[in-house]
């Protein structure tokens, strides 16, 4: 069954050269989810798409065909953002990484398109949740009760944050609730948000290794 769309919003996720002159583009769009395009003789010096099919930019695209690859036959500047660069750029190409591991082909997620431009850590929530595990921020696992930001609690992935003594993944009430606001003002927040959600997108990834994390790893080490 062919598929046709025009001018929507995307993302380029990731390219590779196909055969002499070709792309294939992998791109996040807004009402299609993940697909793959491919680009003919986009790497031809005078072709109209070499220098549009760049990642972190909002694109509009249009193509035909089947599910597994179709044919790119539109893509045009849709807007701009502030350039990333430094740390800023691994954090994106990070991103990129988690969708194309994460989620199938031709699924829409429009709600985690539109936060694919936010926060890092609001981003990695928002996935978990759009991968049916939204993780449990505003109350203990077991009571119910609502969290306390003057407590401390130990996170489990399968079940959310119960208060225990002793446990590998504790985190701090009032960073579960900042997560929870998608407040990242306090620097303890950041960082135990960081070890959270690296955590809980790790049990998702089933033992799949992120290159672009352990890029990141190895600059915190520098």
């Amino acid at each position: 069954m062919k598929k046709r769309a025009d001018h929507e919003p995307g993302y380029v996720l990731h390219t590779y050269p196909y055969k002499e002159t070709s792309l294939i583009v992998e791109a996040f769009t807004h009402r299609h989810g993940r697909v793959s395009l491919l680009a003919r003789g986009a790497r031809r010096p005078r072709s109209a798409m070499r220098g549009v099919l760049l990642a972190f930019h909002p694109l509009r695209l249009g193509w035909s065909g089947s599910a597994e690859l179709s044919n790119l036959m539109q893509a045009e500047w849709g807007g701009a953002l502030q350039p990333l660069a430094g740390r800023g750029l691994m954090c994106g190409f990070y991103l990129n990484e988690l969708i194309l591991r994460l989620l199938p082909r031709e699924d829409p997620h429009e709600g985690l398109y539109d936060a694919y431009s936010a926060v890092l850590r609001s981003f990695e929530k928002r996935l978990l949740a759009e991968l049916g595990y939204a993780p449990l921020l505003d109350r203990e696992a077991l009571s119910g009760d609502p969290i306390e930001a003057t407590e401390s609690y130990v996170y489990e992935p399968d079940r959310g944050p119960v208060r225990a003594a002793r446990g590998d993944l504790r985190v701090s009430g009032r960073t579960l609730l900042d997560l929870a606001a998608d407040d990242y003002s306090r620097s303890e927040t950041r960082d135990e948000a960081r070890y959270l959600m690296r955590a809980l997108i790790g049990q998702r990834l089933h033992g799949q290794v992120l290159h672009t994390r352990s890029v990141l790893m190895e600059l915190n080490e520098l």
